[in-house]
């Protein structure tokens, strides 16, 4: 079993960016910038291969990764990320030793006490009510069952695109919602600095009326009372630029405009 290492990055102009994730595995690294080249080569004895594209949008990078994948298992990443040394075998031991896990999400710690990231302390089975606090570099996903269920990322949100963010959140539903079996591990693969966002701007009017446009994607049925469980249960985080009630308003809104416009809302 092989593990490749999906990367997401922008503007850069050399390769020092897998000495400084401390890449120990095959990797895709997709460099959104301002020319088109491809580059192939070892690094550590893996291979690597480097994409450079002028495009912009993180779930059309994602997609451009994974589309090219050929390990057996993929690892998505940021270029914020640093690895444990050993991350590859933990990875592989976890899939080898749980044949039944399409998707495994892994401890990566947050180095920025603002911006946590959550983790788990026990090897754990996800379903739509406890999956949504991971993100994305926290994903290893089976090549083959993504294939086979057709799984990919929305352009329409995360970095880059229209909705400012939620494409990890839409990636793990789509996954559900195909029946892939997905488990949390209390294993620990690296840290990620977070140390600023390419689409957080703080607690907008826009943030919320993104949020509510989610929301319409996870679930058309269940959207006004997602919108309320957030205004309630993070009210303590937005309250000195929201109340819960202006927050939820907002949402409301947002699901509305996502549906007046078109855009396709999948329903659970």
């Amino acid at each position: 079993m092989n593990l490749q290492v999906l990367v997401s990055t922008m503007h850069q102009t050399d390769h020092s960016l897998l000495e400084k994730m401390n890449i120990h595995s095959d990797a895709i690294i997709v460099n959104q910038c301002d020319k088109n080249e491809f580059e192939e080569f070892e690094y550590k004895g893996r291979r690597i291969k480097f994409f450079s594209f002028a495009e912009r949008g993180v779930g059309l990078s994602r997609n451009t990764a994974l589309v090219r994948a050929t390990g057996d298992v993929c690892l998505f990443a940021d270029d914020d990320v640093t690895y444990v040394d050993n991350y590859r075998d933990i990875i592989l031991k976890e899939f080898n030793d749980n044949p039944q896990a399409d998707v495994i999400i892994f401890n990566v710690i947050s180095t920025n006490k603002e911006r946590g990231i959550h983790t788990t302390s026990k090897w754990t089975r996800l379903h739509f009510y406890n999956c949504f606090r991971y993100g994305t570099v926290q994903i290893a996903i089976r090549t083959e069952q993504a294939r086979k269920s057709n799984i990919s990322f929305s352009l329409l949100f995360g970095g880059g695109a229209k909705y400012c963010c939620g494409e990890d959140s839409l990636f793990i539903a789509d996954c559900l919602k195909s029946r892939m079996r997905i488990y949390a591990s209390p294993q620990t693969i690296g840290t990620v600095t977070q140390a600023e966002s390419t689409w957080f701007k703080g607690y907008t009017d826009k943030y919320f009326i993104d949020k509510g446009a989610l929301y319409v994607c996870l679930s058309k049925r269940w959207t006004k009372l997602l919108c309320l469980q957030f205004a309630v249960r993070h009210r303590k985080m937005f309250e000195e630029h929201k109340t819960a009630f202006r927050a939820y308003t907002l949402m409301t809104i947002g699901a509305k405009q996502f549906k007046g416009r078109g855009d396709k809302a999948q329903e659970a």
